[in-house]
């Protein structure tokens, strides 16, 4: 294949008030990922950041992968993606399925729950999503997870949300000891001051995890949705 043709872009949303620590964020991902793609060029941009997206498709020469750092299939994946793809002369690139959909993730948040709650055991879980006032698709996502969880830890598990109903506060200070895990791709803004401004607010007192797109086995997962696409 020629180099275009082994080019993947990871594209998240990125911080629009601030772009460039989620982009640099982004970057490190793209870095970690590439170590196990040899062969490929892997490259990141977030639709924050403005030419981001434009730049790297004129710089990659010929159409390969997009993968999507999102937690579902809504809006900004199925409408807006596209839309900016084609207007940065990306038409021809394949989009994957967003990382919040891919099984592999859903069996990584399953045992990122059972690794904690091995080490501090805990009542309950609090599986804490952005959600969408646009799209039901990501909090439909959240709740399948959140009913997955509670069936394979054998305690409840309730999802909740910084752009919806129910709102993480409220959950929160319902299960104050619960198992907090953040249902993110990546850090950001919500996860570094939304979400522990909520849990402040509800005082919770249990564990909070980093969010599961930071999980050291998430380069070889996008790694293996990536090389299946291309296949």
């Amino acid at each position: 294949m020629e180099q275009g043709g082994t080019t993947a872009l990871i594209v998240a949303h990125g911080q629009p008030s601030d772009p460039r620590p989620a982009a640099a964020e982004i970057e490190a991902l793209a870095a970690a990922v590439a170590l196990q793609l040899p062969g490929w060029r892997v490259r990141s941009a977030t639709l924050a950041e403005a030419g981001a997206l434009a730049r790297e498709v004129s710089a990659a020469g010929a159409p390969g992968i997009v993968y999507p750092l999102f937690m579902a299939g809504g809006w900004f994946t199925l409408t807006n993606l596209p839309r900016q793809l084609a207007s940065a002369g990306g038409g021809d690139w394949r989009i994957a399925d967003p990382f919040g959909t891919d099984p592999a993730v859903e069996d990584l948040t399953v045992a990122l729950a059972r690794e904690a709650l091995a080490e501090t055991p805990a009542p309950a879980i609090l599986l804490a999503a952005h959600g969408s006032f646009r799209s039901k698709a990501p909090s439909d996502v959240a709740r399948r997870m959140a009913l997955r969880l509670a069936s394979e830890t054998g305690i409840p598990c309730e999802a909740a949300f910084i752009e919806q109903e129910p709102r993480i506060v409220e959950v929160a200070a319902g299960m104050p000891d619960a198992l907090c895990l953040p249902f993110f791709a990546a850090r950001g803004g919500h996860v570094a001051g939304d979400l522990p401004d909520a849990l402040s607010e509800a005082r919770f007192r249990g564990r909070v995890l980093e969010p599961v797109g930071l999980d050291p086995r998430v380069p070889a997962l996008i790694a293996r949705a990536i090389t299946r696409l291309s296949a």
